[in-house]
């Protein structure tokens, strides 16, 4: 299975000079652990949500606050561009998606911006891996039922 059939092409994305309040508002409402960062069309880094914790440090509850009535965000307004990682581990989206699995097990990362000709056209998850995963085994079992969660 290649990269292209597990890979999410509405990416959200943002800029070097964005700022880290912005960053926890849009992994709050998109439900996302990862952005790539972009700037002049060009894929410059990502950012996850370990990177996020790293430049909160160690506040006790969430970064919220009311002020004036209302609810205020109280993180750092970082840019992003001081604390992105520079190191930046891409993908193609024809490539097999072992071999994605096998960079982020070894990197221990959680996701891979994908890459063609050198624009950003997608973005694959150890999520969508599992996904894909386990609609495989069911195939391959037989089986279509989904299994009941359990809450221990």
């Amino acid at each position: 299975m290649k990269v292209r059939a597990l890979m999410k092409r509405r990416v959200v994305t943002i800029s070097p000079d964005d700022t880290s309040d912005k960053v926890f508002s849009l992994f709050a409402v998109k439900n996302i652990r990862h952005l790539p960062v972009v700037e002049k069309g060009k894929l410059v880094g990502i950012v996850s949500d370990r990177d996020l914790k790293r430049v909160m440090g160690p506040q006790p509850g969430l970064p919220w606050k009311m002020q004036a009535g209302r609810l205020v965000l109280t993180l750092s307004t970082r840019r992003v561009g001081s604390f992105m990682p520079r190191a930046l581990i891409t993908i193609a989206p024809d490539a097999e998606a072992t071999e994605a699995a096998s960079i982020m097990i070894e990197k221990k990362i959680g996701a891979l911006p994908v890459v063609e000709r050198g624009a950003l056209v997608g973005i694959v998850t150890a999520t969508d891996l599992l996904r894909a995963y386990v609609r495989l085994a069911r195939r391959a079992s037989g089986g279509s039922a989904r299994p009941r969660s359990r809450v221990l």
